[in-house]
């Protein structure tokens, strides 16, 4: 699901609309869609995306690259604990939790969901299925960025260089096709990437459901575990409207409200 909050697509996605909570997951492709845009691009809009295109690829190597193909973690969030394993191209994503003194267990593989409490096989309705596979694959989505950020339904665009703290970043923006892209593919996202490390310090998107919001994000507590870097997130809050470009600034200046924090805590390898 691209990302709504730690809400980031999907034969999946046709389920999706945000860890919007905020955002998303776009596992699914769009070749089709993606190759008609790429044709039609103005050849300054091309050079746009062959940077960006090409940013990304360096900012996924720095943050595990190919070590995310055969990926299997566990981790917990906000009391719950989850799993993601990427083999073949696919994916099965897991989060186990409890309420009301019952297990509850969610299982997302080949685009479907599956629940059970205690142990046993749950029915859900279909608003409860759009509502938890999007809040499953937004956790995992943003728990593993950069790496989704290479999924076919992607379409994103170079926006030059700015400073941030006295670093250098380059500036990503990335938006998603109708298809693959999820119910929310509206909406946008903005990266910036470390010019000398190529690591992803710093991001915002804006979305529109649920009232609509904007969120800038600055990472802290980057580490490696089994060669893949992960990284928690102070979240803030801007007005609604506010330009992407604009939050850095903001930032800076300490005029953005603190909204939470994104926490990946005990993250382990599982291997294969």
């Amino acid at each position: 699901m691209k990302p709504s909050i730690f809400m980031l697509c999907l034969t999946v996605m046709v389920f999706l609309s945000s860890c919007k909570t905020d955002p998303k997951n776009k596992n699914v492709a769009s070749d089709t869609i993606q190759a008609t845009s790429q044709k039609n691009d103005s050849p300054s809009k091309a050079q746009e995306r062959d940077k960006a295109d090409s940013l990304i690829t360096e900012t996924v190597a720095a943050h595990g690259g190919a070590l995310y193909d055969k990926a299997h973690y566990k981790f917990g969030f906000r009391d719950k604990h989850y799993t993601f394993q990427n083999k073949n191209g696919g994916f099965i994503y897991t989060v186990t939790g409890q309420k009301d003194g019952n297990e509850i267990r969610d299982v997302l593989e080949k685009g479907i969901l599956t629940r059970t409490v205690n142990g046993d096989t749950a029915e859900l309705s279909p608003k409860d299925v759009v509502k938890y596979t999007e809040a499953l694959n937004s956790v995992v989505y943003f728990a593993t960025l950069p790496h989704k950020l290479q999924d076919a339904a992607v379409n994103s665009s170079y926006d030059g260089r700015t400073t941030i703290k006295g670093q250098d970043y380059d500036v990503i923006t990335v938006t998603f096709d109708p298809e693959g892209g999820g119910n929310d593919h509206q909406d946008e996202f903005r990266y910036w990437i470390n010019a000398d490390t190529k690591t992803m310090d710093y991001l915002a998107y804006n979305y529109e459901t649920d009232g609509g919001g904007v969120r800038f994000r600055s990472a802290y507590n980057p580490r490696n575990v089994g060669g893949i870097r992960f990284q928690d997130y102070v979240n803030y809050e801007a007005p609604i409207g506010t330009p992407l470009k604009e939050l850095p600034e903001l930032y800076e200046s300490g005029d953005l409200k603190e909204l939470s924090r994104i926490e990946t805590e005990e993250v382990v390898e599982l291997g294969e």
